[in-house]
This record gives C-alpha cells, structure tokens and sequence, in this order.
C-alpha cells in the first residue's frame, strides 16, 4: 500500500527520532546492548499479562526493537515490523551488538502482509501505536492475518479518552475534552521540535493522528474473526499525559484523588484466534 502524504509525514518525523531515542537520555540502547539482563518498562509491565517463552512473536510498529528484544530476553522467537527504514536499521545494530536475536522487517503496517509471510504464536501492538493509523478495521485485519490458529493478541494503548483531552498549559486543572474520540477521515495534524524521550531537535517537525474509539477497536477486531478475552481500562499511565498528573512510587503518573476515578487513561485487550 503506497504512504499517502500524512503517513509519509509521520515516517519522516519517526526517522528523526531514532538518532534522539538512542541516548542515555532518551530509551538508552547503549546501555540495553550492554545488560543482556535488562528488559524495557513497557514489556516488564506487559510481561505479567502475556507469557511468551518458546512462542513466535510478532511485535508491529516496532519502532527500534527495544520492547522487541525485550520480549526475545523473554524467550521469544519475535519479529518486529516497522515503516522507518532507520529504526530497522537501529533495531537490527541493537540485536546484533547485544547479541539478543530477532528479525526485523521494514514495512509500512497496512503493506505488511505482502511483506512478511508466516503466522505467529502472538501479534503484540505496544503503547502509542495506534494513534498513527488511519484505518482501525484494516491494521486488525493485518493483526489477523498473522494471527495462527490458538494465537494469542495482546495490545496496552492510551485511552482514547485520552487522547481527547486537550493540554492545558494555563494553570488549569480542568479536563476538558477538545479532539474526536472516534475515529474520523482527516488526522489531527501536530507541530513540534521536540521528542517524548531524549534532547534533540527534530527536523521533521509535523506529524498526523488519528483516535479510535473503544468500540471501534473492539468490533474491528471482532469483526476479523478473533475472539477479546479481556478489556482492561487503566487510571495510570506511563509517561505524564497531562500537566497536573504526579507521579506515583510505583514510577506510574496518575491524575490528582479527586479526579482519579473520573476518566481512564490506558486500555489493555486481548484477544485469541480460535484453534482450528
């Protein structure tokens, strides 16, 4: 599938950020390469939900392979998909300097099909992914389509609730619902120099995104054949999705006591393809 001009966008963008995530600073792959004991924070929190010794894993939007090499320290047999030709580049430099194997594919996520063959024991989509795509019924389409029969699929994402608050930057702790919360045809463009991890100017400064609501994530990929066995809505996030979220001592950022409970911040599905 050709990348239409936002997509293309967003690559550009991606590939400005591999040089910027690589430090210390930003997702530390030096120091990954050198602790082969180390696993990112996304897969040991991911890790407790999903068991994937011995299983052929499938990570798309890989970004680096960082989470994807985490998952191979795990036990996995992982393949990792991406449409950024320079953090292929960067995954397949991390797996062969730590010594950490993997296979990594370059391919914008629609076109993956025509570009990977095989079926996986697990297809595994990590924390800000799904927020790029345009087409939530097509990419679970792809997650099926590598799905083999008793596979498992596992995805931690925002909530699009989340994604539908707007920033505020005035002091304000109001929530306030400013961007769709369902998926719409134009993306929700964005502009700026600066990266959620590690110091660096990006020189591809606009990128497009789109939000996809609960149920539509759900009927896609019911309606692609696979069964959800469990949806998961969070209170806590990662990173600091607003200005007046603290952080917690579990290294989780979390809205203040009054609001804790008033809207969700990350969703967690799986889903199964049935055996045969």
């Amino acid at each position: 599938m050709a990348i239409d001009e936002f997509k293309a966008a967003n690559r550009d963008n991606w590939d400005d950020r591999v040089a910027i995530h690589w430090g210390p600073d930003g997702y530390d792959a030096p120091g990954f390469i050198a602790d082969p004991g180390r696993i990112t924070d996304v897969v040991a929190f991911d890790s407790a939900h999903l068991d994937v010794a011995g299983k052929r894993l499938l990570h798309l939007q890989c970004h680096f392979g960082m989470d994807t090499l985490s998952w191979a320290r795990l036990g996995a047999d992982v393949t990792g998909v991406d449409f950024s030709e320079k953090a292929i580049e960067a995954a397949r430099r991390i797996s062969a300097e730590s010594g950490t194997p993997g296979r990594f594919v370059l391919s914008e996520l629609y076109g993956a099909p025509a570009n990977l063959s095989g079926q996986f024991d697990v297809v595994y989509t990590g924390v800000g992914a799904i927020n790029w795509l345009p087409d939530i019924q097509g990419w679970a389409q792809v997650v099926a389509h590598f799905l083999g029969p008793g596979g498992v699929f596992y995805m931690r994402e925002g909530h699009p609730v989340l994604w539908g608050l707007d920033w505020r930057d005035d002091g304000s702790t109001d929530l306030q619902i400013r961007f769709p919360y369902f998926e719409t045809p134009d993306p929700v463009p964005w502009d700026g120099a600066t990266t959620y991890a590690g110091s660096g100017t990006l020189d591809h400064t606009r990128t497009n995104e789109w939000n996809h609501g609960i149920g539509e994530v759900f009927s896609a990929l019911t309606s692609a054949g696979l069964e959800v066995t469990t949806l998961t809505e969070h209170r806590s996030l990662e990173w600091q999705g607003l200005p007046h979220m603290t952080l917690c001592e579990d290294g989780l950022w979390r809205l203040p006591p009054g609001q804790r409970d008033l809207v969700p911040l990350m969703f967690t599905v799986s889903a199964r393809r049935r055996p045969n």
